[in-house]
């Protein structure tokens, strides 16, 4: 087999258990999160959860099999750990990247959320007061 072909099949082993562990481990604890955010409903937050999730995958994933094709052949071992290295560095960041941006709008969503509920009065009103009798 040719080293390049070797270093394709790490790399797309590699690529997919780390997109596949982050989307787990932020599936598991973005949940509580986003049951903040949705104020309690358990249900919607499940939803959201997945369809963030699925997003997830597929952005990463596409990005994985954009970017498997190298111009460069692989001739010995060290040129399949720079390629190696190269490719899931950035698979890395694009991950992180990714993660941010998630954590960015869920965390504007919550605090508009909070804006709103601080808005509302804790007690309704009990009545009226009539307006001053100007002199």
């Amino acid at each position: 087999m040719d080293r390049t072909v070797i270093a394709y099949v790490i790399y797309l082993v590699v690529s997919i258990g780390l997109t596949v562990w982050v989307a787990r481990t932020l599936s598991r604890n973005g949940r509580v999160f986003l049951s903040d955010v949705l104020h309690g409903d358990e249900k919607l937050a499940d939803a959201v959860n997945h369809l963030l999730v699925v997003g997830f995958y597929l952005v990463n994933f596409g990005f994985v099999a954009l970017y498997l094709s190298d111009d460069d052949t692989v001739t010995d071992t060290r040129g399949v750990f720079e390629a190696l290295s190269a490719k899931l560095g950035v698979v890395l960041l694009v991950l992180g990247v990714m993660h941010l941006a998630n954590v960015y709008v869920l965390n504007r969503i919550r605090r508009r959320g909070m804006m709103e509920r601080e808005q509302n009065p804790p007690v309704p009103p009990q009545g009226w007061t009539a307006p001053a009798a100007r002199a």
